[in-house]
């Protein structure tokens, strides 16, 4: 994976916990709904940060493929978090 690329998703991962710690208070103490849609994303934001880590320190060869689906779980992610915000 290119550095631009590996730097790319270590910053979407970052905002992506960021607004994760932001919203968790609030679905804390928000409806009930909104805590099964935010424990699937937690699980999807977990299971991004584990395929991510051992892809940050690989070699240029990495497959496109690997980063156009890390870049789409993400984008999920970050549409879920939307969601629940305007819920709120």
């Amino acid at each position: 994976m290119s550095t631009r690329k590996s730097e790319l998703l270590a910053a979407l991962i970052h905002d992506l916990k960021q607004e994760r710690d932001e919203l968790k208070l609030k679905v804390h103490l928000g409806k009930m709904e909104l805590q099964q849609e935010w424990q699937a994303l937690e699980d999807k934001l977990d299971e991004l940060n584990r395929r991510y880590d051992p892809l940050k320190d690989a070699v240029e060869e990495t497959a496109e493929d690997v980063w156009d689906s890390l870049k789409l779980v993400g984008g999920e992610i970050s549409e879920g978090f939307k969601r629940i915000r305007k819920s709120i």
